[in-house]
């Protein structure tokens, strides 16, 4: 029987039912899986293209579902992408931090969800769909408490064919590309089934299933050319410093000597080996956070000794150290602070954005009730206010520290303040052997391609490493190992699309994701007056 076409308006196929016991199981296992997908997608694995069928099994659930099935359904996708995702978080302090915070954040995904099934009754759902996910995320990367964008799916994208995009839009539009690209397949498939059960399809929906999946990945080999690793300014010679830390966990804050010790004997070994002809000298060295939890400028010994590592390198060092202000009510200070080998401590950056539940703890009182560990956080952290941009011999490094690199406005600033390279110095000693810093890798190189800069992340205990402006990782660490990275990385200081734009796409992005709900609404008033 040859297909015939449709109006968008004719009637569709309606599939013989299910029976209600497969009902009550199919779609809400499908949609675990659909969020187990998602998580899969995410490194340490190499398997970025499985949220394209995460993403369509999703689309499938939720299509035409009623709002609470759509938020019940979503709850579940959730809580299938984000507990194992968040894993790490329970690594040092059990599992109820761990829970509450992927609770929390797949609460986020199914009020998406709600959002997504309430669009897939429009023409052309699957980019109503993508908009309302990338709402989503931008509401998830703003609340509460400065907002968690961990899990933005742009940062499982780092191995994908969609990368280039993130130099287009930033990683609103590449999170926006992939997932309208599996709701573009679901809808694919959807109209596959119905051309063979009834042999009608609809126009506009393979239309919109065509142009959902085959504009994203035209777009991403179209922004290939924005994916540039040539050396404008020249090259700079960079090492990043991996001192390690005593013992995993969250006790290694109680050895802070022993930390600093660490990372001054590995800055000193490498000046020896300067000397010595095996690596060339560096331009610069970049420190990890929190490598001198020892405030420098109220103790003799840490300063001496950072002193005397940096005199040796002969290099300006950004060193990771945590200031303590002589009043007991003012708060604590992440700094980075730029040492010069001549002058000494020169300058400082603040952590912008500081972790809630880690460097400070909001609803102390209730947050003890589901672990003794917030205690632990005796004072308080600050944030600071300035962007972060150190001059290091002539070359212009910004500074992003460590949870700072899933902001996308913390890493915008330092290029739009004149940074030619990025750096992320991390502290991931508390989260073990887990995969949470191989997912902050990640981020890194996606803010490498975002803003067409070369990214050095000196981490106390692993991974470094040194990403060139296209997203590649030259030379990288091993977890728990002492080490010093030392490479020759472009300088760059064009502006991608990207970074020119800041945040525009994302606000267009919620704007049709707001047009889209306001259409699904407009048409229940209608409906209503209709009866």
């Amino acid at each position: 029987m040859s297909a015939t076409i449709t109006p968008v308006d004719a009637p569709q196929p309606v599939p013989a039912p299910a029976s209600r016991k497969s009902r009550l199981v199919l779609r809400p296992a499908a949609a675990v899986l659909s969020g187990v997908l998602l998580y899969l997608s995410f490194p340490p694995r190499p398997l970025w293209w499985l949220v394209l069928p995460g993403f369509a099994l999703l689309g499938w659930v939720l299509h035409g579902r009623r709002l609470r099935a759509g938020f019940g359904l979503g709850l579940l996708a959730g809580l299938g992408f984000m507990l194992p995702l968040l894993h790490w978080t329970g690594e040092e302090v059990g599992p109820v931090p761990w829970l509450a915070l992927a609770a929390a954040e797949a609460l986020f995904i199914g009020f998406g969800c709600l959002g997504i099934a309430a669009v897939s009754r429009l023409s052309w759902w699957p980019v109503w769909a993508a908009a309302v996910w990338a709402l989503d995320e931008a509401v998830r990367a703003r609340m509460p408490f400065g907002g968690f964008p961990w899990g933005k799916i742009a940062f499982g994208q780092a191995d994908g064919v969609f990368l280039p995009l993130a130099a287009v839009g930033g990683t609103p539009l590449l999170s926006f590309a992939v997932v309208l690209c599996g709701f573009g397949l679901c809808e694919a498939v959807r109209q596959f089934l119905a051309r063979r059960g009834t042999g009608q399809v609809s126009r506009t929906a393979v239309t919109a299933a065509a142009v959902s999946v085959v504009v994203p990945v035209a777009s991403a080999f179209a922004a290939l050319p924005l994916v540039d690793d040539s050396a404008e300014d020249g090259t700079a010679t960079v090492a990043a410093i991996q001192g390690n830390v005593p013992r995993l966990g969250l006790d290694f804050n109680a050895q802070r000597r022993a930390v600093l010790d660490n990372h001054v004997n590995r800055t000193e070994q490498l000046a020896r080996d300067v000397k010595a002809g095996k690596v060339p000298q560096p331009d610069l060295v970049l420190w990890p956070e929190n490598s001198s939890d020892l405030d420098p400028y109220r103790n003799a010994d840490a300063r001496i000794l950072i002193d005397r590592a940096v005199r040796a390198i002969g290099a300006p060092t950004v060193i990771g150290a945590v200031l303590e202000p002589e009043s007991d009510t003012a708060k604590l200070r992440n700094t980075l602070i730029e040492w010069d080998p001549r002058r000494g401590p020169v300058d400082t950056y603040d952590k912008r954005h500081i972790q809630p539940f880690g460097e400070y703890m909001p609803m102390r009182s209730v947050a003890r009730v589901f672990s003794s560990d917030v205690d632990r956080v005796r004072r308080d952290f600050g944030p600071g206010e300035k962007v972060g941009v150190f001059d290091l011999a002539g070359t212009r490094v910004g500074l992003v520290t460590c949870y700072e690199a899933a902001f996308d406005d913390a890493v915008r600033d330092t290029v739009t303040h004149g940074g030619q390279l990025i750096a992320v110095p991390s502290n991931n000693a508390t989260f073990g052997r887990s995969e949470m810093t191989y997912q902050q890798l990640a981020m890194s190189r996606v803010r490498a391609v975002e803003h067409s800069r070369s990214v050095v992340v000196p981490v106390t205990s692993g991974v470094s490493a040194i990403i060139r402006p296209d997203g590649e990782v030259v030379e990288q660490t091993k977890l728990f190992t002492p080490d010093a990275l030392v490479d020759e990385v472009p300088l760059r200081s064009s502006q991608t699309p990207a970074t020119r734009m800041g945040a525009l796409p994302e606000g267009v992005l919620v704007l049709i994701a707001a047009a889209g709900l306001g259409l699904v609404a407009l048409r229940a008033v209608r409906q209503r007056r209709s009866r």
